[in-house]
């Protein structure tokens, strides 16, 4: 079961594709859409992470800050980030620490949820029933 609205967001630490290490607390202050989703340049992995370039413009407007996580390596985030270019940070969790503490994973994978944590740190909406086409805009919907 995920999280749920109102709890604490797990603090982590990961690196990002250029190698930079992100923390949820240097994000404090920002309302963070952290998406989860199973596997680098599979097709409905590309399809979310598109839509949340799509939009992105729309989400730098909001002061929102987007990050991707997967099981995957930096280098994978990288050589996907740069054949789709997408603008937006991807988070390595090799190791599945995140994915462990978001109650996302999938045995050896993360599963495709979504959470927006507002800038107090507390998780704001959860999405389990993520369309992968759509992810982007649903999430902007549900932030009003």
């Amino acid at each position: 079961m995920a999280l749920q609205v109102g709890m604490d967001a797990p603090a982590f630490t990961a690196k990002d594709s250029d190698g930079n290490t992100i923390s949820l607390s240097d994000l404090a202050g920002k309302t963070v859409v952290l998406y989860f989703y199973p596997k680098d340049d599979t097709p409905g992995c590309t399809k979310q992470a598109q839509s949340f370039r799509d939009n992105y413009t729309e989400y730098q407007g909001k002061d929102m800050v987007v990050l991707g996580v997967s099981r995957d390596n930096e280098a994978s985030h990288k050589q996907f980030q740069e054949k789709y270019g997408l603008p937006f940070q991807l988070l390595a969790d090799t190791d599945g620490t995140i994915t462990k503490a978001y109650d996302v994973d999938g045995g050896g994978y993360a599963k495709r949820v979504t959470y927006i944590i507002d800038s107090n740190g507390k998780i704001a909406h959860v999405d389990e029933k993520v369309n992968t086409a759509s992810h982007a805009q649903d999430i902007l919907a549900a932030m009003g």
